[in-house]
């Protein structure tokens, strides 16, 4: 025979630490984004263990019945996933009043993408980014549920019609379930491989990889591997090859296999980084593959260790994963604001347990019509299911309510949007003005810019030969997001400048931005770059082409890029190291540390994404002071020569 049946328990032991060790990647990213980068690769570990775990099922299903019914199969992914998921809706909305309103910002459309399975693509629709928000999305980690719903939807469906194929035509018994089998195997392999060529080609020349990681087309070939995994080896049923494998390994090399490889994944949450191209060619891949060594390690040792239980820690750990899953990125986004990381992390995982374990033992069987239970606790009846529905009519009339009240848009976006109808209309009444002078030329006063400080860079500008260039006086601001916030305090506090700022500006559209002003001679005597947070990995040669092209009788100010969150790796703090050097090089060249500064008022940036500050007045003061003093600096230092 081509399969084997065995008679245990459906529960196979140390699968457990597969989810656990997924758990545990996920959670030390999102906790310690800068210190474990590539710890996003929990989540491909947790896809490869549910296509291999479903698919297992499936085989099972159809070795036991000979037919696979596909309502049935939706009906249990249902109750699996989708109470807890409205439960931690629930749950942590009335929550966010301990919070700031900006919080819940379109938080009305976060819940509805995440109930309707569609976060990954309201996601791409809106333009998100998976490591970096202003103000985090409370639900953005259900994009991972959305891509699983789709992965059920469309298996369910194949396993139906190749069920239809090979399981009800007649002959052979073994026969059929054999070619089921192959098949379902067969077109997971298909499948996986497209969705990873798929991956691997759009990610190449991106800059941006939050779409390629969202979507579903893309991401979804670690369930399709664990599938193909799964075909070998149902929870009852063994596959003959894994029989013999089983036979020649031993339960210390199953168990060697599975500490390797769950230090191998360890490693790849150490290096790998989300904004790199080799992350979509090779690491997430190669993260699933060790995945799926787990997955059969730890079904061997199963077999070899018929006398052992699973340590009830892990069991408990196991079965609360998904929901912990649920809880802990909104917790965590919240309690962050209120607290340090640390106390956020440990409050988040406590409480994050708490509610977990309140799900999976009560409330989710009590919903499915199974008996309830938790440690010696077994309530029943009305006893259970009146204090669940009152609870529930209560919390979705307060989830209801904040829904309702969230704003549409941050203060950031507001301060951003206004910003940019400032900037709109400036740039028009340069324009006209420009158009105007075109037609009837003659000589006008400049028009005085009020600055409220009262040693400006003017009167230090003693070695000034902007007119011998025929370059105009004042200064020239190219700045991000950033700039931008601050444009309504900045450009009448810098004496005579004129600020051009836009949101995730890189250095190589602030080049542009820079020659394009050259060329209409409106680039200003003094030209201050506040570009670095969005730093790509071109960021050395785009600043050298700004140093180039620039053309004589300009001084030059570069801005230090801040994150708070920046490691030393970081291409933003890489950059501010570069420029730092660079006035030694370049006497024309002038740095304004704002790197430096910023660090200095954490206040600032307190409750931020750690590089804006919302529009706060201390921000935007000390944001124009820190350009002030560097620009009284450059006033003293030569310009730029042939």
């Amino acid at each position: 025979m081509g399969y084997s049946t065995t008679h245990q328990s459906k529960r196979i032991k140390w699968f457990s630490l597969v989810r656990i060790t997924g758990l545990i990647l996920v959670l030390t990213y999102h906790f310690f984004q800068t210190r474990f980068p590539g710890g996003f690769i929990g989540v491909d570990v947790f896809f490869a263990f549910s296509g291999f775990l479903i698919t297992s099922l499936m085989v099972d299903e159809a070795a036991r019945t000979r037919d696979f019914h596909l309502l049935a199969f939706y009906r249990r992914r249902f109750y699996r996933i989708v109470p807890p998921l409205v439960l931690a809706v629930l749950i942590v909305v009335p929550l966010t009043l301990i919070v700031t309103p900006d919080m819940i910002t379109g938080l009305g459309q976060q819940v509805a993408a995440a109930v309707g399975f569609v976060t990954n693509y309201f996601e791409i629709a809106t333009g998100g980014s998976y490591e970096t928000k202003f103000i985090p999305h409370l639900f953005v980690h259900t994009w991972s549920l959305a891509v699983e719903m789709h992965f059920y939807l469309l298996w369910g469906l194949v396993s139906w019609v190749l069920a239809r194929l090979f399981l009800w035509h007649g002959g052979d018994d073994y026969r059929r379930f054999a070619h089921y089998r192959a098949a379902l195997g067969v077109v997971a392999a298909v499948l996986a491989v497209g969705s990873y060529a798929a991956m691997a080609w759009r990610a190449q020349g991106l800059h941006e990889f939050s779409p390629v990681y969202f979507s579903s087309v893309t991401h979804s070939f670690p369930f399709y591997l664990g599938a193909v995994v799964g075909t070998l080896s149902g929870i009852t049923t063994v596959s003959q090859p894994l029989a013999w494998l089983s036979r020649k390994t031993a339960a210390w090399q199953a168990s060697l296999v599975m500490v390797l490889a769950a230090g191998a994944l360890g490693y790849l949450g150490l290096t790998l980084k989300f904004d790199q191209l080799a992350t979509y060619t090779f690491g997430m891949v190669s993260a699933v593959v060790l995945a799926c060594v787990m997955i059969v390690a730890a079904r061997i040792l199963h077999e070899h260790t018929p006398f052992a239980k699973e340590p009830k820690v892990i069991t408990f750990l196991a079965d609360t994963s998904y929901s912990l899953y649920l809880y802990h990125w909104p917790l965590y986004v919240i309690f962050s604001r209120l607290m340090n990381n640390t106390a956020a992390v440990v409050l988040t995982v406590a409480l994050g347990l708490c509610l977990s374990a309140l799900s999976y033992y009560v409330v989710e069987p009590v919903i499915a019509g199974r008996p309830a239970h938790l440690l010696a606790w077994r309530p029943r009846g009305w006893r259970i299911a009146l204090p669940i529905s009152l609870a529930t009519i209560a919390l979705v009339a307060v989830s209801g309510w904040r829904i309702q009240s969230a704003p549409t848009m941050s203060k950031l976006e507001q301060t951003l949007w206004i910003g940019n109808l400032y900037q709109d209309r400036d740039q028009a009444d340069q324009a006209g003005a420009m158009a105007m002078a075109a037609e009837k030329p003659k000589p006008a006063a400049p028009v005085p810019v009020a600055s409220h400080d009262t040693d400006d860079y003017r009167s230090h500008n003693q070695k000034s030969t902007a007119a011998k260039h025929g370059i105009p006086s004042g200064v020239s601001i190219i700045g991000d997001s950033v700039t931008l916030g601050t444009r309504r305090y900045l450009q009448p506090h810098v004496a005579d400048s004129a600020v051009d700022a836009e949101g995730d500006r890189t250095m190589d559209l602030a080049y542009q931005v820079m020659m394009a002003q050259q060329k209409a001679k409106q680039l200003r005597e003094f030209v201050v770059i506040c570009i670095g947070t969005n730093a790509l990995d071109d960021y050395a040669e785009q600043l050298q082409k700004v140093l180039k092209d620039l053309a004589p009788g300009h001084k030059l100010v570069l801005m230090t890029p801040y994150n708070q969150k920046a490691a030393p790796d970081w291409n933003s703090s890489k950059l501010a190291v570069i420029e730092r050097k660079l006035p030694a090089q370049y006497p024309w060249i002038t740095v304004a540390d704002w790197e430096k500064v910023a660090a200095q008022h954490p206040e600032v940036f307190a409750g931020t994404d750690g590089v804006h500050f919302a529009g706060r007045a201390a921000g935007d003061k000390i944001y124009a002071e820190t350009i002030n003093a560097a620009l009284i600096t450059a006033a003293k230092r030569p310009a730029k020569g042939k």
